[in-house]
């Protein structure tokens, strides 16, 4: 599909407006604006492909949820799905969801299945979506399917969004702590170490460390800005490579304080999903090996594979998620309730619902314990600063009083 720019006249308003479009031609864009209410005035190809163009032509996880939850209303409704397509894309603001909604309905009016034209969008739509989608199509329950996803993403949002939010209060304090004591370094010390230069008195031991701190960082801030730079820089490629990405999983899991809830979000992330895609009949099989991708872990993900393994094997799935070490006990417990009682897909949404309320318990724990460490931080770095700058002077003060007297 090839992106353009047009203008066009609208047959009812007769107001010209412009835009962007996706389609395979120009023809068939001018067919699109046609059909969709315009008469085309001008299209052409939009050859833009920077990065700062491909970057805003991203779909936001917060627009596809809008999308989905509005798409999902009109098909449930009962309106046929090229119309349901259309009215989203004439309600839709933001240009990139707007150009790929354009695009889906374009191939779904061209013969294609939705589950196909979604497919066409791989960094809007995941394995999960597309699964969901496919089977909902399949068995003429899409509009289930569509609003089991708008739940599903909503959840997922929700939960992320916690965990960010417990992390901010102390990233800013820190922060604010740093930037406090690079001013002292740079604006504060060196007026010390000259006061002490001048009256000839030698400088506290931990005041000297810190004037040499201070030099270092004055003299030498371009390394500095340098060393960091590349640091940033060779991060984010080692985080791209299979042993970063698995290190930083691992990183996840096992980091003070914060391993608890990454569990939970991460177990409650493959229930919920495995739930919905059981829900939905997908196959066992499938359905563990999409969710355990959708965790986002890859070290959890190795441990449902290993799991989905012994289920392709004979085993019952509650039998092959014990003993695992990043797989909460509840998680099989559940599933064997779901095989015993033939609801599976209900015992994962249920053991699903009670790690996201663990979740939430654990969130609201953390965010009071935080407050006192990062108090015993402050104070230990302004005890620092204390004695490192104002205590040499109050002596340096003391003592030329003591002589004046």
């Amino acid at each position: 599909m090839k992106r353009y720019t047009y203008k066009a006249k609208d047959k009812r308003t007769g107001r010209v407006i412009g835009g962007t479009v996706q389609a395979e031609n120009e023809r068939a864009a001018g067919r699109i604006l046609f059909e969709q209410g315009y008469i085309p005035q001008k299209v052409r190809e939009d050859t833009k492909d920077g990065f700062f163009s491909k970057l805003s032509n991203r779909v936001s996880s917060k627009q596809r949820i809008i999308f989905t939850r509005q798409f999902a209303t009109l098909i449930g409704a009962g309106l046929p799905l090229s119309t349901s397509l259309r009215m989203v894309a004439e309600q839709t603001e933001d240009k990139a969801t707007k150009a790929m909604i354009e695009d889906v309905l374009a191939q779904v009016e061209g013969g294609k299945t939705l589950h196909e034209a979604f497919a066409k969008h791989p960094d809007v739509f995941n394995r999960v979506y597309l699964s969901l989608i496919e089977a909902g199509e399949a068995s003429g329950t899409l509009d289930k399917s569509l609003q089991r996803l708008a739940v599903q993403q909503e959840k997922d949002a929700s939960m992320i969004s916690k965990i960010r939010g417990a992390m901010i209060y102390p990233a800013i304090v820190l922060a604010v702590i740093v930037v406090v004591v690079i001013f002292m370094m740079i604006a504060v010390v060196p007026q010390v170490e000259g006061l002490y230069r001048d009256l000839g008195k030698p400088l506290p031991v931990l005041t000297q460390v810190l004037v040499a701190i201070s030099n270092f960082v004055m003299n030498f801030w371009w390394l500095i800005t340098v060393v960091l730079g590349l640091a940033v820089w060779f991060f984010m490629q080692f985080r791209k490579t299979d042993v970063g990405q698995k290190w930083l999983s691992m990183v996840k899991l096992r980091a003070p304080i914060f391993s608890g809830l990454f569990l939970r979000l991460y177990n409650a992330r493959f229930a919920r999903i495995a739930q919905m895609l059981l829900s939905a009949g997908v196959p066992m099989l499938d359905a563990i090996n999409i969710s355990a991708e959708a965790v986002n872990n890859i070290v959890l993900e190795d441990q449902f594979k290993q799991a989905a393994t012994m289920v392709r094997s004979g085993k019952p799935l509650s039998t092959a998620l014990k003993a695992r070490e990043y797989i909460l006990p509840l998680l099989p417990q559940m599933a064997a309730t779901g095989e015993q009682s033939g609801k599976i897909d209900e015992m994962l949404g249920k053991a699903a619902q009670i790690y996201e309320d663990e979740l939430d318990e654990r969130i609201a724990a953390i965010s009071t314990m935080i407050e006192p460490i990062l108090m015993v931080v402050l104070a230990v770095v302004a005890g620092g600063l204390v004695g490192a700058v104002l205590f040499p002077i109050y002596s340096l003060v003391s003592e030329i009083g003591t002589s004046g007297l």
